[in-house]
This record gives C-alpha cells, sequence and structure tokens, in this order.
C-alpha cells in the first residue's frame, strides 16, 4: 500500500474527525471511504455515458426505436409477472 499526502485545512480536519467519530470509524477510515465512493461515483458515470453513447450510435446507425407507450405496457406487465412479447421496434418518426 503506497502513501498518499494530502493537505487539510483545520477546519476540514475537524469536520472529518467528527463525521467520522458519527459513523464509528476513524478519520483515516472515513476519508478511505469517501475517495472510494466518489471513484464508484465517477466510474459509474463513465460507464453510463458510454453506454449513451453507444446507444445514441446504434440510434443514428438504424433509426430504430420503441415507443414509450409500448415500452411502459411491456414493462408494466413484466412487473405483474407476465412474460409479454418484447414491443417491435419502429423508424423513427414514422406511424406505422
Amino acid at each position: 500500500m503506497s502513501t498518499t499526502t494530502i493537505r487539510l485545512t483545520e477546519e476540514l480536519k475537524a469536520r472529518i474527525a467528527r463525521a467520522a467519530e458519527r459513523s464509528g470509524t476513524t478519520p483515516h477510515g472515513f476519508i478511505l471511504g469517501a475517495l472510494e465512493e466518489k471513484v464508484d461515483e465517477a466510474e459509474r458515470r463513465r460507464d453510463f455515458i458510454g453506454e449513451a453513447e453507444r446507444r445514441w450510435q446504434s440510434f443514428l446507425a438504424d433509426g430504430q426505436v420503441i415507443a414509450w407507450g409500448d415500452m411502459r405496457e411491456y414493462l408494466s406487465r413484466r412487473a405483474r409477472g407476465e412474460s409479454p412479447k418484447p414491443p417491435a421496434k419502429k423508424t423513427f418518426g414514422r406511424e406505422s
């Protein structure tokens, strides 16, 4: 395990100590937990944006969409324990 030095204001250091005590951990453990949460959040955001970009590129390539009303009905039926057929994709901008 490596060591990293960070400079904290006295105010922030005191806030961390109070928060750590309320959480039942040490300031060191509290800081490590906070850093891990922040890294997890950044990785989830990166994955979310990557998935959104892949879906956008897929849409641009084929123009196929599922109408929200059809998807909502499908999801409602799934939530009730039914096994409905997935809704059909349609070409964006066409009412067919």
